[in-house]
């Protein structure tokens, strides 16, 4: 059982930056797999920020994220990482780290890839950081 331990949040000013990591343990091969960051704002619905695949780096963003937040992986240490800057009063939320089983380069792009920010694929989800962004 794959299990995920996020690390990272805490409370900036809007302006700010924070970097949250991800730790995934219990993957037994190196299988190719979806990594992604989760988050969900106080009455709001979860909201995909960033998805990346291991199998060759390739990442998704939603819109709202783009050219401010960063997703990265080191699959040597099992860990995905969330760079965010420029943060934003609206980027508080809880934000959570998720994972898929084995993905092959085809369903990266012609299955999740329009569907990754609804949670489809993956399998596994942490339980969360908060970040709070203050104005």
């Amino acid at each position: 059982q794959v299990q995920l331990v996020e690390s990272g949040g805490g409370s900036v000013q809007a302006g700010g930056s924070l970097r949250l990591s991800c730790a995934a343990s219990g993957y037994t091969d190196s299988s190719a797999h979806m990594l992604a960051w989760f988050r969900q704002a106080p009455g709001k619905e979860r909201e995909g920020v960033a998805a990346i695949y291991t199998g060759d780096g390739s990442t998704y963003y939603v819109d709202s994220v783009k050219g401010r937040f960063t997703i990265s992986a080191d699959n040597a240490k099992n860990t995905v990482y969330l760079q965010m800057n420029s943060l934003k009063p609206e980027d508080t939320a809880m934000y959570y780290c998720a994972a898929s089983a084995f993905v092959t380069p085809y369903q990266w792009r012609a299955v999740y890839g329009g569907s990754w920010y609804l949670g489809y694929g993956m399998d596994y989800w942490g339980k969360g950081t908060l970040v709070t962004i203050s104005s």
